[in-house]
Order: C-alpha cells, then sequence, then structure tokens
C-alpha cells in the first residue's frame, strides 16, 4: 500500500474534500443556472436542453436585469430618491428605445405614463405689438 492510498486520496472519482462550485460561479453569473436549467427542463419547452442553454439565457436575463436596474436608478436619482420605484422603472423603460420595444405590451403596475402635452393643447406665445412678423396687423 502507498502513501497516497493510505491518506485517503487514492481510488476512483472525486475525494471528498473538494467543494463543489456552482454553474453559476463557473460561468460568473449572479442568475441560478441551475434553477434555469430545472424549468426549461419541467417546463417542457423541448424534449432535450442542452449544457450551455441554461447558461446562456442565465446570462441574457442577467443583462437584461442589469439594464432595467441601471437605468431606474439614473432616474431614481433624477427624481432625488435612494430607492427605486415602479415609476422610476416605467421611466427608465419607456424613455429608452429598444426596451421601449420589448417590453412594448407591458403594463408596469403603478408605474403613471409619460409626461407627454401635445403642442397643440400649448397656450400660444404672444409677440409684441410692434412686431413685422404679427399677421393679425396685416389684413
Amino acid at each position: 500500500m502507498s502513501s497516497t492510498e493510505a491518506a485517503g486520496s487514492g481510488g476512483r472519482g472525486k475525494s471528498k474534500a473538494t467543494k463543489s462550485v456552482s454553474r453559476s460561479h463557473k460561468a460568473g453569473l449572479q442568475f441560478p443556472v441551475g434553477r434555469i436549467a430545472r424549468f426549461l427542463k419541467v417546463g417542457k419547452y423541448a424534449e432535450r436542453v442542452g449544457a450551455g442553454a441554461p447558461v446562456y439565457l442565465a446570462a441574457v436575463l442577467e443583462y437584461l436585469a442589469a439594464e432595467v436596474l441601471e437605468l431606474a436608478g439614473n432616474a431614481a436619482k433624477d427624481n432625488k430618491k435612494n430607492r427605486i420605484i415602479p415609476r422610476h422603472i416605467q421611466l427608465a423603460v419607456r424613455n429608452d428605445e429598444e426596451l421601449s420595444k420589448l417590453l412594448g405590451n407591458v403594463v408596469i403596475a403603478s408605474g403613471g405614463v409619460i409626461p407627454n402635452i401635445n403642442a397643440s393643447l400649448l397656450p400660444k406665445s404672444k409677440k409684441s405689438k410692434g412686431e413685422i412678423g404679427s399677421l393679425s396687423q396685416e389684413f
């Protein structure tokens, strides 16, 4: 018997001393790759799910979440608030062209609407009487 076998590191398979590393950690992601893989399998979107599919989907979802949160954080900062509320998410999404297109049919609860007043509803600016461009004095 050699010294390696006596130490317990010999034999087949992995030794129990190594700590398991999640697929999310391997991919450098915050979103749960294992949970997304389970949802893909249980949801029966396809008979089989490849190993890379949940990693890719988790990365895409994480990117979208980060993008929305960054823009919503900027909207909250513009309104002098420290906390993101649904209104800030609504403002962030609707003011970004690509996100607005992606979430065009989505209703955000308590989001409100984008402030917009039609130009025809605004009061007309008054010009001085002696101005040459005044139309009311020409006819």
